[in-house]
């Protein structure tokens, strides 16, 4: 999902495209427990980053906050689009019914099933007018190819357990001190919306984008104004 703007960037800046373990190339089971900002502290560590601006969406926004919050010397900036993963604090009605939806269709080994939850909840979102996709059939398309390659890699990962940040990181957003933007979707689901709310509250000086007319994946939905959003925050 992040190749348009990588393609875009890379004439202007260094820029690191990390796939998080179970999904896109990074497939290898982790040795013990999964830890995502580990796996993004030792990348930046073997590729000489000593500073850099995180954009992060969906659940790797959560993951770009707990690395702040790890090593804040690290970050200069964080763009933190759509937030969720670590950063959602309420299981609202839009959200049970999505991870039902989902649930019930794994269990079934549907794989094609789940894949359209996801492309149903994340991409259309049942608070958007009914009237087909919000994205063209291409890129719907290669969002499927992406949730089916993270559901496939991670068929037998259900005994591994994940890294918890303690204390965890929405009630230590005030340690928060680099300049901060939150990118909101006006369809995105409530939960989204409430971590929005909880970020901007917390972190200070925090920034909130709103785009009135995009879901959950706005990068997509509008891929120029995105770049035009990752180069105001970095520049």
């Amino acid at each position: 999902m992040w190749e348009p703007l990588w393609q875009s960037l890379i004439g202007e800046q260094d820029v690191v495209r990390l796939d998080l373990r179970g999904f896109g190339g990074s497939t290898t089971r982790p040795v013990g427990a999964l830890s995502p900002v580990g796996d993004t502290l030792d990348t930046l560590a073997a590729l000489g980053v000593a500073r850099c601006h995180l954009v992060g969406a969906s659940f790797g926004a959560g993951v770009a906050v707990e690395l702040t919050l790890t090593r804040p010397d690290l970050v200069a900036s964080l763009l933190l689009c759509s937030p969720g993963g670590s950063l959602i604090a309420e299981l609202t009605p839009d959200l049970e019914d999505f991870v039902a939806a989902e649930r019930a269709a794994l269990a079934a080994d549907d794989l094609e099933a789940a894949v359209e939850a996801n492309l149903r909840w994340w991409v259309d979102s049942p608070h958007r007018d009914p009237g087909g996709r919000a994205l063209d059939a291409d890129v719907c398309a290669q969002v499927a190819r992406m949730q089916r390659l993270a559901f496939e890699v991670t068929a037998g990962w259900h005994d591994v357990e994940e890294v918890e940040l303690d204390p965890p990181a929405l009630v230590r957003l005030d340690e928060i001190r680099c300049p901060t933007t939150v990118l909101v979707g006006g369809y995105d689901l409530d939960a989204i919306q409430i971590a929005a709310r909880a970020l901007i509250g917390g972190i200070p000086g925090a920034r909130r984008v709103d785009w009135p007319d995009t879901a959950h994946l706005p990068s997509l939905e509008r891929p120029d104004d995105f770049l035009a959003l990752v180069r105001e925050c970095i520049r």
